[in-house]
């Protein structure tokens, strides 16, 4: 009874690797692949690099994520910062409005006339504040409707006014420049039929 046997191996000295490709029987090694230059070994410390290579721009990437979190972080305390400090200065430029508002107040039983010439006085103050603030009084009559500017609340029929004009301003607006605090409520003049 025969048995087969495999074909005997040298054994590996120290220090040197048998390929995957190397079988027994198989060609011997060239002496390209004796000498180190096996294309395949070349290709080694190529994978190396491009390895290294990824590792550097997944390691910048992470920096940039870092950097653009802190930046987000930094700017809401900053923008924070100017939305309070821009409240302050407008609360600021209302306080004498208020104190004097206070100071009529404490007159109340004095002569009338003098109350109300107080009033007037608080009120021209509190729109010099609003223009201050870039928000100017606007209520001219017989200007053309403009809806960016006027919010019509009624229609009267002026005989001497022009069609789509402002005939009566109810309340004034607030604002210039396209920022518009309030628009002007005003009665409009119908066409003539």
């Amino acid at each position: 009874m025969a048995t087969e046997q495999e074909p005997m191996t040298p054994p590996e000295q120290p220090g040197e690797t048998r390929s995957s490709t190397e079988r027994p029987g198989a060609n011997p090694p060239s002496s390209q692949q004796r000498a180190g230059t096996d294309p395949s070994s070349a290709h080694v410390p190529e994978a190396d690099e491009q390895a290294a290579a990824l590792d550097e721009l997944r390691d910048r990437w992470r920096r940039a994520l870092a950097d653009l979190d802190n930046l987000r972080k930094r700017h809401a305390k900053e923008l924070e910062r100017v939305r309070a400090e821009e409240r302050a200065r407008t609360a600021g430029a209302w306080l004498p409005v208020l104190d004097n508002l206070e100071r009529a107040l404490a007159h109340s039983d004095s002569d009338p006339s003098a109350v109300l010439k107080g009033i007037e006085a608080v009120r021209d103050q509190a729109v010099e504040v609003l223009r201050g603030l870039g928000y100017p009084r606007y209520e001219e009559v017989g200007v053309p409707f403009d809806p960016t500017l006027h919010e019509v609340v009624g229609v009267v029929d002026t005989p001497d006014a022009e069609p789509n004009t402002v005939a009566r301003v109810v309340s004034p607006g607030y604002g210039a420049d396209g920022k518009q605090l309030r628009p002007a409520f005003v009665m409009v003049s119908k066409r003539q039929e």
